[in-house]
C-alpha cells in the first residue's frame, strides 16, 4: 500500500522529535554541555533547541557569511553555534543586556575558541544598531539573529534590514510563540507583539520570507537585492 503524500507540516509527537534528532542532529559536544548547563537555569525555555542552532549553523555555512549580528545572546547557545560555522576571519555583533547571563557565554565562547569571532556589545541594542548605523555600517553584514524581548522586536528587524546586505538573511526565533498567536484569549504584550511583527513581514515586500516550524518558530527574512 502506498502511503499518501501529506500537503501540510506533520504533527510531531515526543516520540517523532526523538527519531528526529536521533537520524539528523550533530550536536558538537561542547553545545551540548551548554545546552545541558542551561536547561538548569531558571529561564531555560528562553535557549533555543538544538536542531535549530544546526539548521542556522548550515544556513550560515550556505551563504558563505562573515558577518553577522545577534539580538539576544542570553548563555550564548544560538552564538556559539553560529561561530563555530564562520570562516576564521568570520564576526559576530552579540547584542544584550545581562552582564550575568553572558558571563556563561563568554566562558563557553572561550573554551571553544571562538571568542575573538564574538564582540559582546553590553547594552540596549536599539542603541547598538544605531550607534552601528550611524557609524556607516548599513549593509555590511550578512547574516542577523534576533531572540529578544518580543515588544521591541519590529524595532530591531527595520534596523537590521538596513544593516543586512541585499541578499543578506535575517533569522527570528519565536514567531509561533507556543502556538499562542492563535489563541484570540491571549491579549498579552508579547503575543501582541509577535502578531503584528508576522503580519508586517508578510506585508513587506523589501524581503523574501519563510516561517519554518523548527523550535518555536523560525522566521526566515532575506533581504531582496
Amino acid at each position: 500500500m502506498v502511503q499518501a503524500m501529506s500537503n501540510r507540516t506533520i504533527s510531531m509527537s515526543d516520540q517523532l522529535y526523538d527519531y528526529v534528532l536521533k537520524v539528523s542532529l550533530r550536536e558538537p559536544p561542547i553545545l551540548k554541555r551548554l545546552r545541558e548547563e542551561t536547561a538548569k537555569h531558571p529561564k531555560h525555555g528562553m535557549q533555543i533547541s538544538p536542531e535549530q542552532g544546526q539548521f542556522m549553523r548550515l544556513l550560515v555555512r550556505m551563504m558563505g557569511a562573515s558577518r553577522c549580528i545577534e539580538v539576544g545572546v542570553f548563555t550564548g547557545y544560538s552564538s556559539l553555534s553560529v561561530a563555530l560555522a564562520l570562516p576564521d576571519e568570520g564576526r559576530i555583533i552579540a547584542c544584550d543586556v545581562s552582564e550575568e547571563y553572558t558571563a556563561v557565554a563568554r566562558r563557553y565562547w572561550t573554551e571553544a575558541g571562538v571568542e575573538r569571532k564574538i564582540e559582546l556589545r553590553l547594552g540596549p541594542a536599539l542603541e547598538t544598531l544605531d550607534t552601528m548605523l550611524k557609524h556607516g555600517e548599513a549593509g555590511r553584514y550578512d547574516f542577523a539573529f534576533i531572540d529578544a524581548d518580543k515588544n521591541n522586536y519590529l524595532h530591531y528587524y527595520e534596523r537590521l534590514i538596513k544593516l543586512l546586505r541585499p541578499g543578506g538573511l535575517m533569522a527570528v526565533d519565536n514567531v509561533l510563540w507556543s502556538g499562542s498567536v492563535i489563541d484570540k484569549k491571549d491579549k498579552s504584550v508579547d503575543t501582541a507583539a509577535i502578531r503584528k511583527f508576522n503580519e508586517a513581514l508578510h506585508a513587506d515586500n523589501r524581503i523574501e520570507l519563510s516561517l519554518v516550524p523548527i523550535g518555536d518558530g523560525l522566521t526566515l527574512a532575506r533581504k531582496r537585492p
